[in-house]
């Protein structure tokens, strides 16, 4: 009988729990799969009094005999990697196999030189936002067929004829172009040689790893990065990420075909925030805003940036319904709600006049929209102690109720505090 294959997403512009989500679900799994992005990514875990913050390692890393996998459609930083290997080593909880893909893609020094670089010179007006982690220029690389793999630091020869090649163009661009000055060859050889020597106890063949653990009835859980509204193609295109966070990245991220996912779980804030530049319909740039972000303690696991925080945004959430197939939804931060008088949902758009419900491609035209709301009753009551639908206030309810309706999807777990106990399952 194969096991079950069950893939998290963000249904919003990140930061919408994930790593919180795939830890209160990886204890009746048996491997968890990061399978896009990078280390621009910041998924926060909390276990009793301790807080873990993964940028690169799959959040299952905490439960003992399990393994995680780091998959080829991932950009790797080694020296990040190795760095939270060794902390979770030094504090006992390094209780999970890990296997990195050879073929995932090798984030290098010039790549994050190139990326605040380019940011640089983009000016102002034009920026995208990026962390300056050298996301973007690595997935270029990719694309451009001149990247450097993780099975690349494992072979000298080749390591060095590929560096050699790449140093020479991306010295010459950033010396003329950027106004850097060229990086070292040695040095960098050095150092991407001895990643490749500490990374080589976890290096195989992730696509074999995880159809194999399918075929023998074991459950795969299957960890995106970031968000739908920051898909390349699928985002507010040109605000997006270099790499594909929707749920068919779970496929070609891994190795794996897109008949053996059996749900789809879309992870919701209970309001809508976002990080970086980019058309944000719900902003609220007032004294609500200011209070989600700092009840829902709402700054960049990665960067530390403040997010920008608004209202929930049911257009968008529906249109991430669509384009994930979502079977599920995961609310999280309901409990950032309480206390709210009334609570504000956008459940249309107008556009150009005229009033449509429906998500518009692009960023630029989804940056001349203002949001229609429908104005819903919130709650006094603390839920964190809620542990079933029926325990929450009833104004709770109704809003998760309105919510589900919306968007024609089922909440099968519902966030009532950061903690992992702190949740509500139904359906899961």
């Amino acid at each position: 009988m194969p096991g079950k294959a069950e893939v998290i997403i963000g249904a919003q512009w990140g930061d919408e729990g994930k790593g919180r989500v795939v830890d209160a679900l990886a204890d009746r799994v048996d491997l968890v799969v990061r399978y896009q992005g990078g280390a621009n990514a910041g998924h926060t875990v909390i276990v009793g009094k301790d807080k873990y913050i993964f940028h690169l390692l799959p959040s299952g890393m905490l439960y003992t005999g399990k393994t995680c996998v780091i998959g080829n459609g991932v950009v790797v930083d080694p020296g990040q990697l190795l760095t939270e290997l060794k902390d979770l080593q030094d504090k006992g909880k390094d209780r999970a196999r890990l296997v990195v893909s050879g073929a995932a893609h090798v984030v290098m020094p010039y790549h994050k030189v190139l990326d605040e670089a380019e940011e640089r010179l983009r000016g102002k007006g034009r920026k995208i936002g990026t962390t300056h982690r050298g996301i973007g220029p690595c997935y270029a690389d990719k694309v451009n067929r001149i990247g450097i793999r993780v099975e690349d630091l494992l072979d000298a020869e080749v390591l060095r004829m590929k560096l050699r090649q790449n140093l020479e163009l991306k010295n010459l661009y950033l010396s003329r172009v950027c106004g850097v000055d060229p990086l070292p060859f040695d040095d960098l050889f050095r150092t991407a040689f001895d990643w490749g020597k500490s990374i080589a106890p976890y290096v195989g063949d992730a696509s074999r790893v995880v159809n194999e653990a399918l075929d023998a009835g074991k459950g795969v859980l299957f960890e995106g990065a970031q968000g739908t509204l920051l898909d390349m193609d699928h985002g507010t295109y040109p605000y997006v990420t270099a790499s594909t966070p929707v749920s068919a990245g779970a496929c070609t991220g891994s190795g794996v075909s897109p008949t053996r996912i059996d749900r789809v779980l879309g992870v919701v804030k209970a309001y809508c925030t976002r990080v970086g530049e980019g058309p944000f319909p719900t902003e609220n740039k007032g004294e609500i805003g200011e209070r989600l972000r700092e009840k829902g303690s709402e700054y960049g696991a990665t960067t530390g940036r403040p997010r920008r925080c608004g209202w929930l945004d049911l257009v968008a959430l529906r249109y991430a319904a669509r384009v994930n197939g979502l079977t599920g939804m995961a609310l999280t931060k309901l409990d950032v709600l309480t206390g709210l008088d009334e609570i504000q949902v956008a459940v249309g758009y107008e556009l150009d006049g005229e009033v449509t419900e429906h998500f518009p491609g692009g960023g630029h035209r989804l940056d001349r929209v203002v949001p229609v709301y429908r104005s819903l009753p919130g709650w006094k009551e603390e839920i964190g102690g809620c542990r079933k639908v029926e325990d929450l206030p009833e104004n709770a309810r109704n809003y998760v109720r309105f919510l589900e309706d919306f968007s024609g999807v089922k909440a099968l777990l519902i966030g009532v505090g950061p903690a992992r106990e702190e949740t509500i399952l139904q359906g899961l």
